[in-house]
């Protein structure tokens, strides 16, 4: 069994093993965060940031690494500029995949965004999640769905900067996982979207779970 909490925005945490992930753990200056500063978080043992874009937390994720000693996992250059900043780090890169701590893998998947940027697949407690990093809808998460069975897909249906409900629904599709959460979206005022139109298009290629921010999902294979 794997704990899903949705922080609000592209920031999850994921409960399993024993072992606490975080991904993209944007709090400072998130208007829907279900904490007031990262100093709440209490324990971490891995820290996913898919790219250094404010909104995916990347100076919070440094904080919350420094006073947890949890791992920074990222791509190597991000990775590296983590490394600059006082925190253990594991660094990857597209095509690989890392064992991070006991228990915790992490493979590193294409996104395509304004900026370098990855996707990760967490292998935890048995489960595979997909998280899409930010990126547009593109052909080639096919071959992510065919590479890593996926359990659960966190999925972006902002629009404006990333996909939307139509192309969220599209690579729903395409990755063919049991479970599709969606985010990144509501935060702000141009990616405003109903999750429930976004369960509409996705119909019953996969279970799709609507969560509000700090709310958890329990997701058993």
């Amino acid at each position: 069994m794997v704990r899903i909490t949705w922080l609000s925005h592209a920031a999850f945490q994921l409960e399993g093993a024993g072992k606490v992930v975080l991904i993209d753990p944007f709090i400072t200056g998130n208007p829907r965060s279900p904490f007031r500063s990262p100093a709440e978080i209490q324990r971490a043992d891995v820290v996913c940031v898919s790219h250094e874009h404010g909104d995916h937390g990347f100076e919070d994720a440094i904080e919350i690494c420094r006073r947890t000693r949890a791992l920074f996992v990222s791509f190597f250059d991000l990775a590296q500029k983590a490394q600059a900043r006082g925190v253990s780090v594991v660094g990857g890169n597209v095509g690989g995949t890392v064992p991070v701590t006991e228990g915790v893998r992490v493979s590193f998947t294409l996104a395509f965004h304004a900026v370098p940027v990855v996707g990760f697949v967490i292998h935890l407690n048995g489960v595979n999640i997909y998280h899409a990093g930010d990126t547009c809808l593109f052909s080639d998460m096919r071959l992510i769905g065919e590479k890593f069975p996926l359990d659960v897909a966190l999925l972006h249906i902002g629009g404006y900067f990333t996909m939307d409900p139509a192309d969220a629904a599209r690579a729903v599709e395409f990755l063919r996982p049991k479970v599709a959460i969606p985010m990144h979206y509501g935060t702000f005022p141009p990616i405003e979207q109903d999750p429930q139109e976004f369960a509409r298009l996705v119909g019953d290629r996969a279970r799709v779970v609507i969560l509000q921010p700090g709310e958890s999902f329990e997701y058993r294979p």
